[in-house]
């Protein structure tokens, strides 16, 4: 009889579940090795949930009265926790919230589910610490409070504002989850955080899309509402509609979703008011097809499908993603040229995602390339630069964008835990005409940047360098992030080299060789890099003709950002040295270069 009743009890144990209440204000039951109920009784501000990178995916349905309410795929810790994310109950005041949750662990019953890390560590609190206190997070490039973020999307001007949407993942910092992430500013280097703006429906993920300002109140929702196209990413996908009257700070989805639908695989709509045709104009990826698909529209809500561009075109081993198309300058010139910008992954010169571009002429319904099909230009030759997309509706026609800091080859284990990813320093976008007579992008970080510089700017005039390097001090403050103004003459160096080093031996070794017109920068001994193989590398790009060179580095905590004097090429590179850069060395490989200036600009940044 004790037998048949131990085992009764076993039974009950594993097959009914067990109720514990050893948190403040939760009832968590264990009803099985794979699924738990957690009823939320004396609501704080946030539920704390507790992430294991390493975990895999529990699926959280969040019942609001017992109705499904919102369903989340998140990492829930097994062995041990990496970190906290909230999720924000304060909407659902005066309703009774609970967690139907189904882990994806491996537990043979409830007794060794209920050992899993988590369940100890779950919580609710009234705050959330966000500050700024990882070692690697950037001070002046725009990041996540907390959780993943890659696209920049649905980013566009009004009153004075510019509105920065980003795929997010709140639940975790890796990828998942995706909504539109939201962030605003004055002055494009001093960023507030705003509410989420878009979130996923029955229709699926919020995936990449645009917004623009409908000053004619063509769709019919009003004179200035700010209207999203977006794909939604379900079990397809397509593109859905959504508006804002609050200047962007709260979206409406559009009842009449989605607005276009195809058989094949397209994505991350971008769209402008063509003023010459007097339609609004859309680009789709179709990803797979590796084309970009042109729609016109007198509405915003009903599109037809005008004609296609890429096949055979540049660069073609990935998928194609993140189109913009844009009407630029030519520098020197009354001309204009249209510019399809294509984002790739993989296929990049480097490996991993990268930005390609195509130039040429556009009337309204066909994009024409003028570079024969096999050219490919890119729009920046580091290693993470991806996503790229412009501003709508910016002011004097201002053509500014910015993109994701990171490669899908590596970012969900690049070494930050809170958040991940950051995006770049916002670039302004013009076209000039090299010597082969081609047009190609010049790209210059926006001018508000100079707005960091902060205190005496470190002047070490002109000097000679050869086989001996010549060192120069780097700011201390704000963990050395600074910007450097290079200008010098090789004279009879062919290669000349200019390396950041910190006293732990990492350095980041830049260098230009003169007789193949190239610029490099190698990372390799950076710092840490064993987070994954495809992080060491050497990046290179052709420079301008002659022994007179100019360069401008910006340097944060995990990145720097090279452009030419007269931004005829960038790079972009992560990189995660133990301890900050102090030294800044020109050296040659033989023979002598003139340093002519060298400006090290100490940074700030109010966040």
């Amino acid at each position: 009889n004790i037998m048949k009743y131990r085992v009764t009890l076993l039974l009950m144990f594993m097959n009914i579940g067990i109720c514990l209440a050893q948190h403040a204000g939760l009832k968590v039951h264990h009803l099985g090795a794979n699924h738990t109920l957690i009823q939320v009784l004396e609501p704080q501000k946030y539920l704390l949930l507790p992430i294991e990178e390493a975990a895999p995916e529990a699926t959280v349905n969040v019942l609001v009265n017992n109705q499904c309410d919102q369903t989340l795929n998140v990492r829930l810790a097994m062995n041990r926790v990496d970190y906290l994310v909230p999720f924000n109950l304060e909407e659902y005041k005066g309703k009774c919230v609970s967690f139907n949750i189904h882990t994806g662990n491996s537990r043979a019953n409830v007794r060794d589910a209920m050992e899993d890390a988590c369940w100890g560590e779950i919580v609710l609190s009234n705050t959330y610490h966000a500050e700024n206190t990882e070692k690697f997070r950037p001070l002046y490039h725009h990041t996540p409070l907390w959780g993943w973020m890659n696209d920049p999307n649905g980013m566009f001007y009004k009153d004075g504002l510019y509105h920065l949407c980003y795929q997010y993942n709140p639940y975790g910092s890796m990828w998942g989850n995706l909504s539109w992430g939201h962030s605003t500013s004055k002055d494009l280097v001093n960023w507030k955080h705003e509410p989420v703006a878009l979130v996923p429906d029955g229709l699926g993920l919020v995936f990449s899309g645009s917004c623009v300002v409908d000053k004619n109140n063509t769709a019919g929702f009003g004179k200035d509402a700010v209207v999203a196209i977006y794909t939604s990413a379900g079990a397809s996908q397509i593109q859905s509609l959504a508006y804002s009257l609050d200047n962007g700070i709260t979206f409406q989805t559009y009842e009449g979703n989605p607005i276009i639908t195809s058989d094949k695989e397209c994505r991350d709509p971008n769209m402008f008011w063509h003023e010459k045709s007097g339609k609004w104009i859309l680009i789709l990826a179709a990803a797979l097809e590796k084309e970009m698909w042109i729609y016109s529209s007198p509405d915003l809500k009903n599109w037809t499908k005008e004609s296609s561009f890429g096949k055979g075109y540049g660069a073609q081993e990935g998928v194609w993603e993140c189109p913009d198309l844009m009407e630029l300058p030519v520098r020197g010139t009354d001309k204009t040229k249209w510019v399809l910008i294509c984002n790739i992954n993989p296929g990049g010169p480097f490996g991993g995602s990268a930005a390609q571009y195509f130039v040429g002429d556009f009337d309204g319904k066909t994009f024409t390339c003028n570079s024969n099909p096999e050219v490919t230009k890119w729009m920046d030759y580091g290693k993470d630069h991806y996503a790229t997309v412009s501003w709508s509706n910016a002011p004097k026609n201002r053509h500014t964008v910015i993109a994701w800091m990171s490669n899908w080859q590596y970012a969900n284990n690049v070494p930050t835990q809170q958040y991940r990813s950051a995006n770049s320093l916002p670039r302004d976008l013009e076209l000039f005409q090299g010597e082969d007579g081609e047009c190609y992008l010049a790209t210059t970080p926006a001018s508000e940047i100079e707005s960091l510089r902060a205190g005496a700017a470190m002047k070490y005039g002109s000097f000679s360098a050869g086989t001996r390097k010549v060192s120069k001090k780097l700011p201390i403050v704000n963990s050395g992030v600074c910007e450097i103004a290079l200008e010098l003459n090789a004279r009879s160096a062919e290669m000349v080299y200019i390396t950041l080093a910190n006293a732990k031996g990492e350095e980041t070794v830049m260098s230009y060789d003169l007789g193949k017109q190239v610029f490099s920068m190698d990372r390799t001994k950076s710092g840490l890099t064993e987070f994954s193989k495809d992080f060491p590398a050497v990046t290179v790009a052709p420079c301008p003709k002659g022994n007179k060179q100019a360069l401008r580095l910006f340097i944060d905590r995990c990145s720097i950002e090279a452009f030419e004097g007269e931004g005829r090429f960038a790079m972009t590179n992560l990189v995660f040295p133990d301890e900050p850069y102090t030294t800044i060395a020109i050296s040659t490989a033989k023979g002598t270069c003139k340093v002519n200036n060298l400006i090290v600009y100490p940074l700030n940044v109010n966040k």
